[in-house]
């Protein structure tokens, strides 16, 4: 693959935005997004033929462009979530296409690491006219909007999860999900069961209320042993290009 770099000034971040951007001999099939592209682990060496990534570096104001759109958590992060969804629909998709004319029209996904995990899964979910695959590595779908005190409630208070229960079936979207056993060690209920862990199982059971079906709709990779980490990211990485949607 042939990576270059550049530079997408973004009106609505007020900063520009770097972008790596990985092509292939050949008509694209796949666009891939990836958000925290600062952190993209190294592809594998045999990508399958067709697919092209854009690593999408966060900013130095991360924890309020990443999160969820309209929703901040309870300490004010993600206020400008649906700023960041707006640039990535309304100025980095159409700057692409523009300088890559062969993109318009294939089909996307749109991928990240812990909270950029997240926020690509909400801009998927926000925007099926634009994704039809969403990819979460140790995503933060632990994001809420109360503290861990004792009127917490996982129901209520897991905005990512609320946000699929309240909101009407996308037909066509995919998901994978990975998790590292030793993504954390916080256990809040005490099941023995890691937070990431739970919060992943969780998001993939509304997915499931809506009408979302293992295998076919739905990958989930448990990595014995993996961390929030590059590595472990990478191990995960081959798997999520291996499937049948980047074939």
């Amino acid at each position: 693959m042939q990576m270059d770099r550049m530079m997408l000034p973004a009106a609505g971040l007020h900063r520009e935005v770097t972008l790596d951007v990985y092509t292939q001999e050949g008509t694209p099939r796949v666009l891939l997004l990836i958000n925290d592209g600062q952190d993209l682990p190294a592809l594998p060496a045999v990508m399958p033929p067709g697919v092209w990534v854009v690593a999408v570096h966060a900013g130095p104001r991360r924890r309020q462009e990443y999160g969820v759109a309209g929703i901040t958590d309870y300490q004010g992060n993600g206020i400008l979530a649906a700023v960041y969804s707006q640039f990535v629909i309304k100025e980095l998709l159409p700057f692409l296409e523009q300088r890559y004319p062969l993109l318009a029209g294939v089909k996307r996904a749109f991928a990240g690491f812990s909270l950029g995990g997240l926020s690509a899964l909400d801009i998927v979910w926000q925007y099926p006219q634009y994704f039809s695959m969403a990819g979460v590595f140790s995503g933060a779908l632990w994001w809420r909007s109360r503290p861990l005190d004792d009127h917490y409630q996982e129901e209520r208070d897991r905005i990512m999860h609320r946000r699929i229960r309240e909101s009407a079936y996308r037909p066509g979207l995919q998901f994978f999900f990975e998790c590292g056993t030793n993504d954390e060690t916080a256990d809040r209920n005490g099941n023995g069961i890691i937070d990431s862990i739970d919060d992943t199982l969780d998001v993939i059971a509304e997915l499931k209320q809506k009408g979302y079906r293992e295998p076919e709709d739905i990958t989930y990779l448990e990595i014995a042993g993996g961390k929030h980490d590059k590595e472990t990211w990478g191990r995960a990485m081959a798997v999520f290009l291996g499937l049948q949607f980047f074939m």
